[in-house]
């Protein structure tokens, strides 16, 4: 028998009354914060390259920055001046826009202001990491035998984060959103598997779950606080069970269950889920589609039973205030400064045409307008306005796309498998460079594949503790919200373009999902294991 209590304490897992608290080591932050600003320091990394008028210095986004910086507003995302602009969301580029004026435009200050920045965003990761990982895998003494360690799974993740060069490269090389937006949305899966209350119901019968129920006073928990129409009913249970009334009335008054208070605070978790989706709609647009997904995966509960509470259903029409309030400025903006609807960003038309050129072969590189401000093409977008511009751009690349449908397939398919292979990208001079790059990349590809398809498998039983014959077990809750994000997430990548740094919100799930493989076969003794062991009773 195991001694759930002790489990408790060996987890750190503490306060039953409440539902378990999943402790992330910030520890492991300030390792891997501090190990981002020392490559940054030894390696130099602020020092960007001037050529071409500092552009590389975070690109577009720099030129907007720059243009806010001087004071001529959000405009001007190439070297001549085109006016205002929605070409990217604004986020980034108004964080940029704050470095510059307290360091400089294009100062090597402001470069490592912004790569510190980067950093703690990248770091900041890692704690998501191990709760995502300790809820998913580890709440349930999945993998911890043969491990002296209670959160093994989440330890490791963390670790790797923290740690591996190809979790930190984007934080202290590429001056872009990358490690901002990767943090709001490794934060946003936090609140979507605490809604949901994975991991929350080890050891703890009282809790229930999903699935169980447990007796109060004969009936099912939660029975008793219907209404006062039931009581008389209740009384009569107890006294066909032998019990006599209580003198006191204030004795059968029941409190709020710890439930219910879970429930409660839930409410704040909703508001919250809708904040960070907010401002990952102006970072990178591109993941929104996990929004409605990660909506539904927490009602699913409800949602499969066809019974939706309305606690379920104001907690989403919360979060969807939440996120059109946080948006709501910048479409607003749009509508007045561009005299368009633009509900994030307004360049999708001009990228959709440049993956339908042959020149291009299927993966546009570089910027999709010229910077050189005379080349007529920029003089055409200029002229016409960037709304304008983009629809044009955009009903073009359709017509090409319904003119050559199968070098579309064709193109589409290469983008599917470049994403999860490796981005072919112009030779840099250093083919050793390359082929460890590319090998790393297809290697954490790989990993992270193959532990989604071990976490769809698996069956889970309570603290490793026996099951009665039979019992297949739990699926992992958390499988399916990575299985979605998995799915969905690169889908605008296969339709337009795909490089290497397009994978990185994925890749905290992916470091989980590469602990998880290889500690496959401990895993395989303490989930699918059990139900040998009833065989053998």
């Amino acid at each position: 028998m195991v001694d759930s209590g002790a489990f408790e304490e060996d987890a750190g897992l503490t306060g039953r009354a409440s539902g378990l608290r999943f402790s992330a080591p910030w520890m492991i932050f300030w390792v891997g914060f501090g190990l981002r600003v020392a490559v940054i320091l030894i390696g130099h990394t602020y020092k960007v390259r001037t050529d071409q008028a500092n552009f590389n210095f975070g690109f577009e986004a720099g030129r907007i920055a720059r243009s806010v910086a001087t004071g001529h507003g959000y405009a001007n995302p190439f070297n001549g001046v085109s006016g205002p602009t929605a070409w990217l969301t604004p986020l980034y580029p108004l964080l940029m826009a704050a470095a510059f004026k307290l360091f400089g435009v294009y100062s090597r200050g402001a470069a490592l202001a912004l790569l510190v920045a980067d950093s703690a965003f990248s770091a900041a990761v890692a704690p998501a990491v191990y709760e995502i990982a300790e809820r998913c895998f580890d709440a349930r003494g999945i993998a911890r035998r043969g491990s002296k360690y209670a959160a093994p799974v989440a330890l490791w993740s963390a670790w790797l984060w923290a740690v591996y060069p190809a979790a930190l490269q984007y934080a202290v090389h590429w001056i872009w959103e990358m490690s901002l937006t990767v943090c709001l949305f490794s934060w946003a899966i936090v609140v979507a598997l605490r809604l949901r209350g994975v991991g929350e119901d080890v050891g703890d019968s009282a809790n229930p779950t999903h699935d169980d129920r447990t007796v109060v006073n004969g009936a099912p928990h939660g029975l008793e606080e219907q209404g006062p129409g039931l009581k008389p009913l209740l009384g009569g249970i107890d006294e066909m069970r032998g019990l006599k009334p209580s003198p006191n009335p204030e004795r059968h008054e029941l409190k709020p269950s710890p439930h219910t208070e879970r429930q409660g605070r839930k409410l704040g978790l909703w508001a919250v889920l809708g904040v960070l989706w907010g401002l990952i709609a102006l970072s990178n647009a591109s993941l929104l589609l996990c929004l409605p997904a990660m909506m539904v995966w927490v009602a699913w509960p409800e949602l499969r039973r066809w019974r939706i509470s309305l606690r379920m259903v104001g907690g989403a029409a919360l979060t969807c205030v939440m996120f059109a309030v946080v948006l709501a400025p910048w479409v607003m903006r749009n509508e007045r400064v561009l005299h368009a609807l633009v509900l994030t960003r307004s360049n999708f038309g001009v990228e959709l045409y440049e993956s339908t050129l042959e020149r291009n072969d299927g993966f546009p590189w570089g910027t999709t307008l010229p910077l050189w401000a005379g080349d007529p093409v920029f003089k055409e977008f200029v002229r016409v306005g960037e709304v304008r511009f983009a629809k044009m751009r955009g009903d073009e690349a359709k017509e090409r796309i319904r003119a050559r449908p199968g070098r579309t397939a064709k193109w589409t398919l290469d983008r599917f498998l470049f994403f999860w292979d490796g981005t072919p990208h112009p030779a840099n001079g250093k083919p050793v460079q390359e082929y460890l790059r590319q090998l790393s990349y297809c290697f954490l590809s790989v990993c992270g594949l193959l532990g989604l398809g071990l976490a769809l498998m698996l069956r889970l039983h309570p603290n490793g503790q026996r099951t009665p014959a039979g019992d297949p077990g739990r699926r992992v809750e958390g499988a399916g919200l990575i299985a979605l994000i998995f799915l969905l997430l690169p889908l605008p990548y296969y339709l337009v373009t795909v490089q290497p740094r397009f994978r990185h919100p994925m890749e905290p799930l992916i470091a989980v999902l590469a602990v998880v493989l290889f500690r496959s076969t401990g895993i395989r003794e303490q989930g699918l294991g059990m139900r040998r062991d009833d065989a053998e009773a």
